[in-house]
């Protein structure tokens, strides 16, 4: 344990280590933003707006084919 407390304490205090923990909490809000503009399951607005996109050039597709 004292020498992950050690270790922990080096992290903290080395400059490339902070900017390694920076990376991190701007991939960690890159995640955030992404999951809640897709939402859990498929619901968010993005996904909605993929979805209701993708479902009308289908259907004018499929009225310009004829089928």
């Amino acid at each position: 344990m004292r020498k992950f407390l050690t270790d922990v304490k080096t992290f903290a205090e080395d400059e490339s280590g902070v900017v390694s923990f920076e990376y991190v909490i701007v991939a960690a809000c890159i995640v955030g933003a992404v999951g809640l503009a897709f939402g859990l399951g498929g619901t968010g607005a993005i996904s909605t707006a993929l979805t209701d996109a993708i479902s009308t050039i289908a259907g004018k597709v499929a009225t310009a084919v004829g089928t």
